[in-house]
C-alpha cells in the first residue's frame, strides 16, 4: 500500500499528488519535494490516503519533512525576493519599459529566480535580464502572465468586502460570460460586475445553474397570464422572493405569487370604435384567376363569337354599289328558281351581284 499526499506550494495554488512513502505526515505539515522546476517546499492540504501500488502510477517521492532550518531558509528566500522585486522595478522605470512587474519567486536552493510581469504586447527585456543576472548571480527567467493571474498573486479586497476568491480559495479560473449576469437580473454596469482584474466577477458562475433551474418554474417576461382577479403581462420576475410583477391592460401594476397564476391569458382585442376609419379603396382587378373561372370565361367568349358570326350571315346585306364598267357586268342571266353556288374563297360580307339587276347599256 502507498500513502498519497496532496501538496500545494502557494496559497490557493494548484495541488499536486506525491508519494509519501514511509513518512508519517498529517494535514498542514510542510515537506521538501523535487519538482520539474527544482527543489521546493510545499504544504499538505489533505491527509494521506492509502492506495494500491499499481493504482498510483509513477509518483515522485517526498524527500523529507521540513525542519526548522528549512523554514528559516524559506524566510531568507522571501527577503531576497523582496530585494529582487525592488531592484527590478527600478530598472524597469529607468529603461521606460512597457511592462509591470508582479512578483518574484526564488527556488528553494536559490538556483533560479522567476520574474512574473504583465504587458500589453511583446517586450524586449534582454538588457534587463543582463542587469538582473549580473546583480544576483543566478539563473533569471522572465514569465508573462495575464491580469487574472496578477490579481491572484497580488491579492486584495473585492467589492463584496471579502478577500478575492482567486487569492483565497479559487484554484482554477472558470469562463464567465455576460449571459450569467443577465440570467441573475443584475445591472450590466461594468463597475459592478467587474473584479479587481478588470474582468467579469468569478462569483457570477457560482449561482448560475441554480438560477437556470429555478427560472423554469416561472413564466417568461412579456408572457400574458391570468389569475383569479386579473389578467396581465409579466413585467418582472424575482426568483429569490418568488414575486411576479404584472402589468394589467389599464397600465396598473400588481405583484402576485407564483401559485396565484392559473394559466395563460387571452389576447387583447382592441374595440371597433377605437379603430381609425379606413378610406374605401377602388376594387382592384385580380391578376390570377382560378382554372375553372378561366375555362368558363374562355367558353363564354367562344360562344358569343360563334353567335355573332352566325347572326352576321343570316342578316340581309345592302346591295353593293354598281360599277359603270362593262367588264364588271355579267354576260349571262342566271335562271330564276335555282340556288346560286357559294364560293368559300370569298371573304365575309362580299356578295355576287344578283341577276335581277339591269345591266346598263353602253349607249346610256
Amino acid at each position: 500500500m502507498s500513502h498519497i499526499v496532496t501538496i500545494q506550494f502557494t496559497k490557493a495554488g494548484k495541488m499536486y499528488d506525491f508519494d509519501a512513502g514511509l513518512l508519517e505526515l498529517a494535514k498542514g505539515d510542510h515537506v521538501v519535494v523535487e519538482t520539474e522546476r527544482g527543489v521546493g517546499v510545499g504544504q499538505l492540504v489533505k491527509p494521506p490516503v492509502e492506495m494500491e501500488a499499481g493504482a498510483t502510477g509513477s509518483l515522485t517521492l517526498v524527500k523529507r519533512k521540513a525542519t526548522a532550518e528549512d523554514m528559516a531558509t524559506v524566510e531568507r528566500i522571501s527577503q531576497k525576493e523582496q530585494e529582487a522585486y525592488r531592484f527590478c522595478v527600478n530598472r524597469i522605470i529607468e529603461r521606460s519599459m512597457p511592462m509591470k512587474l508582479v512578483k518574484v519567486e526564488y527556488q528553494f536552493d536559490s538556483s533560479k529566480a522567476v520574474f512574473f510581469f504583465t504587458a500589453d504586447g511583446r517586450v524586449d527585456f534582454r538588457d534587463l535580464v543582463k542587469d538582473l543576472a549580473h546583480s544576483f548571480h543566478t539563473r533569471i527567467e522572465m514569465r508573462q502572465i495575464g491580469v487574472r493571474d496578477e490579481a491572484k498573486m497580488t491579492g486584495g479586497i473585492g467589492i463584496c468586502g471579502r478577500e478575492l476568491c482567486c487569492s483565497s480559495f479559487l484554484r482554477e479560473f472558470q469562463p464567465v460570460s455576460v449571459k450569467m449576469a443577465k440570467e441573475q437580473n443584475l445591472a450590466l454596469n461594468p463597475n459592478k460586475i467587474s473584479g479587481q482584474c478588470g474582468r467579469l466577477l468569478c462569483c457570477l458562475d457560482y449561482e448560475y445553474e441554480t438560477y437556470c433551474c429555478l427560472r423554469k418554474n416561472f413564466p417568461k417576461s412579456g408572457k400574458r397570464v391570468r389569475t383569479v382577479n386579473a389578467v396581465g403581462v409579466v413585467d418582472k420576475v424575482n426568483i429569490l422572493t418568488g414575486n411576479i410583477t404584472l402589468k394589467l391592460d389599464d397600465n396598473k401594476i400588481i405583484v402576485i405569487k407564483r401559485d396565484e397564476i392559473l394559466g395563460d391569458g387571452a389576447p387583447v382585442t382592441a374595440p371597433i370604435a377605437a379603430a381609425p376609419p379606413v378610406a374605401p379603396r377602388a376594387p382592384q382587378r385580380t391578376r390570377e384567376r382560378r382554372p375553372e373561372q378561366r375555362r368558363k370565361q374562355e367558353k363564354t367568349s367562344l360562344e358569343s363569337y360563334t353567335q355573332a358570326e352566325s347572326a352576321a350571315k343570316i342578316a340581309p346585306t345592302p346591295p353593293a354599289r354598281q360599277e359603270t364598267t362593262l367588264a364588271a357586268a355579267p354576260t349571262d342571266t342566271p335562271k330564276t328558281g335555282q340556288p346560286r353556288k357559294k364560293h368559300r374563297s370569298r371573304k365575309h360580307g362580299s356578295r355576287k351581284p344578283s341577276g335581277d339587276t339591269p345591266t346598263p347599256s353602253s349607249g346610256a
